[in-house]
């Protein structure tokens, strides 16, 4: 499964909406795929481009957010979608979940927030249709039930997405780069790296510097055999 996620903008204020695209796009595994101003041309874009994510907006010119999100699940449309508004009533936030949000951030919000929402969706995505069927401990995962997200993970390290990487790196038959696992697993080798880093600081993986030519040394990981 490809990790990166490709997300769809729902404001009418261009310059939040380029703030917001930046604060995205610094995860080289996010791509803003598009930028809607307004509910007619936001469920125009859901529909045609089909992200992963949408961020959307209360406040339209053409209408609330919150009647755009009960349209598209009305009409089946089960993207994740979160709430990114000045909208800080408590009626706006309880419609923004009766309708399926699974997330709502008040503006102005942090960075550091932005991307607590963006690991949550990680944590939230489904295999594909062609995948294997989900097993209850695989599901609770999924929905974030009890000690099936584990809970000492840094932030940033999403546990599914660890699990393809150890994985790959079990299966290797020799030590490999950041940018071969990267590429096995489907993430950027900057991705790759901080994965690779992270499970060697929990012991689960050596690594090796391999010199040769001028230059920096070429780092190697290999899983650790318990």
């Amino acid at each position: 499964m490809n990790a990166r996620i490709r997300v769809l903008l729902v404001e009418d204020d261009l310059r939040v909406a380029r703030v917001n695209r930046d604060l995205l796009e610094r995860d080289p595994d996010v791509h803003v795929v598009g930028s809607a101003a307004t509910c007619a041309q936001g469920d125009a874009l859901a529909q045609a481009l089909k992200p992963d994510l949408i961020l959307l907006d209360v406040h339209l010119p053409d209408g609330s957010g919150l009647g755009l999100l009960r349209h598209w699940r009305a009409h089946g449309l089960t993207t994740d979608v979160a709430l990114i508004t000045a909208a800080d009533d408590e009626n706006s936030v309880r419609l923004a979940l009766a309708h399926g949000a699974f997330d709502y951030l008040i503006k102005p919000f942090t960075g550091a927030r932005l991307q607590d929402l963006l690991a949550r969706h990680r944590t939230r995505r489904l295999p594909g249709p062609g995948a294997a069927r989900l097993d209850q401990g695989r599901l609770d995962r999924l929905l974030g039930h009890g000690a099936a997200q584990p809970a000492a993970l840094p932030r940033g390290i999403d546990p599914n997405t660890l699990d393809r990487v150890v994985q790959a790196l079990q299966g290797a038959a020799q030590s490999v780069t950041a940018e071969e696992i990267g590429e096995q697993v489907g993430l950027s080798r900057v991705t790759a790296w901080r994965y690779l880093e992270h499970l060697v600081r929990s012991e689960q993986a050596t690594l090796e510097h391999q010199y040769g030519n001028a230059g920096r040394p070429v780092k190697l990981y290999r899983a650790r055999i318990p």
